[in-house]
């Protein structure tokens, strides 16, 4: 064969593995978007998450799947952040409905909500009353289970040594680690905790890590091998941990600065692990989301 004919063999076969990709990337693509049932999916930069899901007076905050992905709750607050209200949205006709007040949501306020590994449990923070000694008027954190296809009335969870503390923003491992944030309940001394599940009651929590800056708003991957958090110092900072083998968390990263460009917090790690979604602030609150490749590959030296 002539190094011409090669040449053109060499320039065809590229052609043709070049158009397989994007045409096997817009499938992709348009796959994910019919999944989540938006029409623009995100790569390594964020992009808004349903805008206009909420009207100008009010603030969007954490949002959540449920684990298949027909359900989407998030919390709105007032601009004075006076009321806190978890709504959902459901998967009807391939579009979202209108939202409604989720099944735990109260009279009271309620935030920071997570859905377990197998589903069957939602945890979220709530100011409800809590009838339990020591327990002071503040956040604490509940829990509602799914029995014989219907959600149970929601319980207190009580963590025994951070009754008179305020504890929010629950995510619980596979094997029953829950992780959350704490602090005083006038909100000083915020750091993140974990407690272990012991035949059915939760054991008194530890703090994740022994020193650093403050830190709120954990999420935990369901095998508990990465951490992702927002950093209180400054503006909040998204820093993930990884996992080691002796069972230690390792150094926090910050996630990259596309990530992290103008205080995100709220944290969480769509099913399957494929997207990671935050909430941004600055003068127009928003849900972002971006694929969890955009940092997941990464090494330490590319932080």
């Amino acid at each position: 064969m002539r190094f011409t004919d090669m040449l053109k063999s060499i320039l065809w076969a590229s052609s043709i593995f070049l158009a397989l990709f994007l045409s096997c990337d817009r499938n992709d693509s348009k796959s994910i978007g019919n999944k989540y049932l938006v029409e623009e999916v995100p790569t390594e930069s964020p992009l808004p998450f349903l805008p206009g899901l909420v009207s100008d007076k009010y603030l969007i905050h954490k949002g959540v799947f449920s684990n298949d992905l027909d359900e989407y709750y998030f919390t709105v607050s007032d601009k004075n952040f006076a009321k806190f209200d978890v709504k959902v949205i459901h998967k009807e006709n391939g579009q979202w409905s209108a939202s409604e007040n989720a099944f735990f949501n109260s009279n009271y306020n309620d935030h920071g909500m997570s859905f377990s590994p197998d589903g069957n449990t939602v945890y979220f923070s709530s100011t409800r009353p809590v009838e339990s000694e020591r327990a002071v008027d503040t956040w604490h954190i509940w829990k509602s289970e799914l029995m014989r296809g219907k959600w149970q009335q929601p319980e207190y969870v009580d963590i025994p040594n951070l009754r008179e503390k305020l504890t929010s923003h629950p995510t619980i491992t596979q094997e029953g680690n829950l992780y959350f944030h704490s602090s005083n309940p006038d909100y000083s001394n915020m750091d993140l905790f974990v407690a272990k599940l012991r035949d059915g009651k939760f054991q008194n929590a530890k703090k994740v890590f022994e020193s650093g800056s403050p830190r709120c708003t954990p999420y935990v991957s369901p095998n508990g091998d990465y951490l992702i958090y927002a950093s209180i110092e400054g503006q909040l900072d998204l820093m993930i941990s990884n996992k080691k083998a002796n069972n230690n968390w390792g150094t926090p990263r910050p996630l990259p600065s596309r990530i992290n460009d103008n205080g995100q917090g709220n944290p969480y790690v769509s099913p399957g692990g494929d997207f990671l979604f935050f909430t941004k602030g600055g003068e127009e609150w928003s849900v972002q989301w971006v694929s969890t490749k955009a940092f997941m590959s990464m090494t330490d030296d590319s932080y």
